[in-house]
């Protein structure tokens, strides 16, 4: 496999379990010392930490090392039911279409259009984002007696 292969595999690893976690760039930063800017880029797939950074990631989120590293087919339950990743499927098509047809024409950032990659990394954020909502109200508003 590619570098960048690896880069998106972990990636995507890491923001699964920051939002299994509730974990955010700055959590990682402020609890484990990290630089800003590294962080930065595992997290949108541009850089790869070394292995003493993913020990301790692994340490940090309680699993092993293998779990950031590997591309896993199956995932730990988040407590997100179908109907919820149906909900949060249709909101984030919802703003991705109201982002691409907004009055002020196609979406772009500091005058520049987005590229069909920036749409695709910001698309792949914000399901994450909504996500880590769904999961923090479910909590909140969540009686107690039908909790777990």
């Amino acid at each position: 496999m590619s570098e960048g292969t690896y880069q998106k595999i972990f990636s995507k690893n890491l923001n699964y379990y920051m939002t299994l976690n509730a974990k955010t760039q700055t959590d990682l930063i402020s609890d484990l010392g990290f630089n800003k800017s590294a962080v930065s880029t595992w997290c949108n797939g541009t850089r790869l930490p070394r292995m003493d950074k993913i020990e301790k990631l692994a340490h940090y989120f309680k699993i092993n090392r293998s779990d950031l590293i590997e591309e896993k087919s199956e995932r730990k339950d988040t407590g997100l039911s179908n109907r919820d990743n149906r909900d949060i499927a249709r909101d984030l098509d919802s703003i991705m279409s109201k982002l691409q047809s907004g009055n002020d024409g196609p979406a772009s950032y500091d005058g520049e259009e987005l590229s069909p990659e920036a749409m695709e990394l910001f698309r792949e954020e914000l399901e994450i984002a909504l996500k880590r909502l769904k999961i923090m109200n479910k909590e909140k508003y969540t009686p107690k007696k039908y909790k777990k």
